[in-house]
């Protein structure tokens, strides 16, 4: 834990001031297991939110880059409202009073989850913090950014676009309201 504590301290150095520097494309490869609790207590996994673009987002209350973010994570929120797009935000090694006192400050309406042993955190290889993971509507991991960036504008918002135009005609027309959900 120490190490990786460390070396999300390293990462939190390099990134202190800078936006990031683009998308790493992945080929479509099945997302690694997550499994974490949110602040209810409820036990929450990535198959949740399948059948939507999922924005994952490890961060950490005392990671400045992380809370620069936050705000234009909640804007893409608001923005992308009724369409299937799932933002959660896993905090990496940190207790939940810790989040919770955080969130006193700062209001934010999408999923919080726990990885208060940073079991998540190393499963899915993340050396820095702020790191975001994009999937497809099928769980696969297709981009990953290291670093801060505004998500409701220009590239991160492209990006999040072009995973959404990918989703099947069914879930654009419930998207649109033609469609009653089940």
């Amino acid at each position: 834990m120490k190490r990786l504590l460390m070396a999300c301290a390293l990462g939190l150095l390099l990134n202190v001031g800078a936006q990031a520097a683009g998308f790493e494309a992945r080929a479509a490869t099945p997302a690694p297991e997550l499994k974490a609790q949110d602040l209810t207590g409820a036990t929450r996994t990535l198959a949740d939110y399948r059948g939507k673009v999922v924005l994952l987002n490890f961060w950490a209350s005392w990671c400045p880059p992380c809370l620069r973010e936050m705000p234009s994570m909640e804007r893409l929120r608001v923005k992308m409202k009724g369409r299937p797009l799932a933002i959660v935000a896993l905090d990496s090694a940190e207790t939940p009073e810790e989040v919770n006192a955080f969130l006193f400050k700062m209001k934010l309406g999408f999923p919080i989850l726990l990885d208060p042993d940073g079991s998540n955190t190393q499963r899915w290889k993340v050396f820095a913090l702020p790191t975001t993971f994009l999937l497809d509507a099928q769980g696969r991991v297709r981009y990953v950014l290291t670093g801060p960036t505004e998500w409701d504008e220009d590239e991160a918002l492209e990006v999040i676009e072009s995973l959404l135009a990918e989703l099947p005609a069914r879930s654009k027309q419930r998207e649109s309201g033609r469609l009653t959900p089940r």
